[in-house]
């Protein structure tokens, strides 16, 4: 199985079903981080980076560095929000390894990241400034006609917003304030939508329901909003346990696992160095060289995001040869240990994805034959979305360091 494309009911317009960009008006571009040695699968291999720049003098150093016209060592920046880095020009960093940050590195990878502005071309602050542990990120993907897969995933870590294929996506935060504070809805969305379902609708509730039901489209997710609250419950039900699959473990939520007898174990040991994944669709097994990992379900080896197959491209993200002499070619020196726990527990999230599918492709279905229309909620006053909604929120409560040490004004 490749994937399920969603489409919406026979009875609805498209242009009428509401898009994600009308209920989450807050969005912000993907980042965009200049030089891929900032970004690795495991943060030992950050760190040896970091130290062997650092050991660099002069030109070597710039060498390193890969300079950008964003981005160089004489670069002035001031620090992320949130994160206790240096700001000197990083042609004079003696200092340490800042501590790597997860980063949801594109759909379905978590790496790791050196959180400095000074490595950053476009980090996008917003975003820094608004993640804590109440903030969770909708990541709309970058649409490919005919295409299958989710159209909008959802991460508790900093989504970079990168689509498989190239084309752009958007990332939402659900709230638009540090704290769980001011959620990123149209306003009168949530009065609304209560008083159709009759029950208190909360920011959360939104979202799982667009998890559940989001369509891809050229103009961006269209989420079909039903008239039945019945519908409406079973969709937001729906959602929020594949959240639950999608953030693994994240914000108090139980790590995903398959029924048993259908886990993924390790049934021939990884070799040190793996330059070749494939797989047997009879025998369920995925071989990473002579390494034998099994049963995994043909729906998780099939599952695709933008035209890519997910577990081929985790493959190849730890694998693919690096260019000899610059940082990234720095890397272990084996296949560690937590990289195969990472691998089962994908394949584990792709396959209870992939099976959850059909029930997606059919709510949406039910859900755009009879709606709640971009024109139902212009009726209402919740469209047009006001432009202060579509900015991010002041956030004056806090101190930022700027270039060299100086103080920022928000």
């Amino acid at each position: 199985m490749r994937g399920v494309t969603r489409a919406p009911g026979p009875d609805a317009p498209t242009d009428d079903v509401p898009l994600l960009d009308d209920l989450m008006p807050w969005s912000v571009a993907p980042l965009r981080l200049g030089r891929s040695w900032i970004v690795a699968p495991d943060r030992r291999t950050l760190k040896a980076r970091w130290d062997r720049l650092v050991a660099a003098e002069g030109a070597e150093r710039e060498a390193l560095f890969r300079p950008s016209r964003a981005r160089t060592p004489a670069s002035s920046v001031a620090a992320l929000p949130g994160q206790r880095t240096g700001t000197v020009r990083f042609a004079r960093e003696t200092g340490p390894c800042p501590e790597p940050v997860r980063l949801a590195y594109g759909p379905f990878d978590e790496q790791w990241l050196l959180p400095d502005h000074r490595l950053i071309d476009t980090a996008r602050p917003e975003l820094w400034r608004v993640a804590d542990d109440r903030q969770l990120f909708a990541v709309e993907q970058g649409h490919v006609p005919g295409a299958a897969g989710p159209a909008l995933l959802v991460t508790a870590a900093l989504p970079d917003g990168r689509s498989p294929a190239g084309r752009p996506g958007r990332i939402r935060p659900l709230f638009r304030r540090p704290g769980g504070r001011e959620p990123n809805l149209a306003p009168g969305l949530l009065p609304l939508l209560t008083a159709r379902y009759g029950h208190e609708v909360a920011a959360p509730d939104v979202l799982a329901w667009a998890v559940a039901a989001a369509l891809p489209s050229p103009a961006g997710c269209r989420v079909p909003l039903p008239e039945d609250p019945a519908v409406w419950a079973e969709g937001v039900a729906l959602g929020r346990e594949l959240m639950a699959v999608e953030l693994r473990g994240a914000r108090g939520g139980e790590r995903p696992r398959l029924p048993g007898g259908r886990r993924p174990y390790v049934r021939a040991a990884i070799p040190a160095r793996p330059e070749r994944l494939g797989y047997d669709p009879e025998a369920e097994v995925l071989s990473l060289d002579e390494g034998r990992v099994s049963p995994v379900p043909r729906s998780a080896w099939d599952f695709e995001v933008g035209g890519v197959r997910m577990l081929e491209q985790w493959f190849a993200q730890r694998t693919a040869a690096a260019e000899p002499g610059g940082l990234e070619a720095i890397g272990p020196a084996a296949w560690p240990q937590e990289w195969t726990s990472e691998l089962l527990e994908l394949i584990t999230v792709l396959a209870l994805l992939a099976g959850r599918a059909p029930e997606c492709a059919a709510l949406a279905e039910r859900a755009g034959a009879a709606g709640v229309g971009r024109s139902a909620l212009r009726e209402a006053g919740v469209l047009p979305v006001p432009d202060g909604a579509r900015r991010p929120a002041s956030v004056l409560d806090h101190q930022e360091e700027g270039p060299e040490g100086q103080f920022a004004l928000l």
